[in-house]
């Protein structure tokens, strides 16, 4: 089996690249700069036009959405326990993965780059406010689902790498983030987790990369 994942620096695409670490997949990246439009080149759109990233190439088929390659790579990679053994634990991972793609992650980019979301003179700070306050109301759900516990689960899971995701790029923001101390500890020790930093690390060297 041969799996390429498509990635772009500070991108959700962080998520099946720790995956597919902790899973010990062999895998390759293709880095996309999106500052030079390479997520919009014909090729990239055969492959997903949506002109997003992450897409994982599996023998060559594309598979987009984070949530899907979440749960693909738990279901080809079993033993590396990415998403909980008992069913309604592995359904309570999934619920997880879907919060952090429908809520969070919307409040994340509004907030990022709110003139997508609208045009209309003098609307941005108004919807970077609103986008914060979205935010410390689900980091603070967050806060009570991580108390007294290292991860969302009894280890860590897929639902722990999305949301990693999720703070980190709040933090990227400026948020006031220091309310949230069971989401801080959470952040601090999935940087210590060996996918994460050498994630971290491959990030470094992209952007270098990019930035010449």
């Amino acid at each position: 089996m041969t799996l390429t994942l498509y990635y772009g620096p500070n991108t959700c695409a962080l998520v099946p690249y720790v995956a597919l670490t902790e899973a010990g997949a062999a895998f390759e990246v293709r880095p996309l700069n999106f500052r030079q439009g390479e997520h919009r080149a014909p090729a990239y759109l055969a492959l997903n036009p949506m002109h997003k990233v992450p897409v994982l190439l599996v023998d060559g088929q594309p598979l987009t959405e984070n949530v899907a390659i979440q749960i693909w790579i738990a279901r080809n990679f079993p033993e590396a326990g990415l998403l909980p053994s008992d069913p309604w634990q592995a359904a309570k991972a999934i619920a997880l993965l879907a919060w952090c793609a429908a809520d969070l992650h919307p409040h994340l980019s509004r907030h990022n780059s709110p003139t997508k979301y609208c045009d209309t003179p003098g609307a941005e700070e108004p919807m970077r406010r609103i986008a914060a306050h979205m935010l410390r109301e689900n980091f603070q759900i967050a806060d009570g689902l991580l108390a007294g516990r290292d991860y969302f689960f009894d280890r860590f899971s897929s639902a722990d790498a999305y949301f990693f995701w999720c703070f980190r790029r709040a933090t990227q923001f400026g948020l006031d983030l220091a309310p949230h101390a069971h989401c801080l500890a959470h952040f601090a020790r999935m940087q210590e987790r060996p996918s994460v930093r050498k994630l971290l690390a491959y990030e470094r060297e992209v952007q270098s990369a990019f930035a010449h």
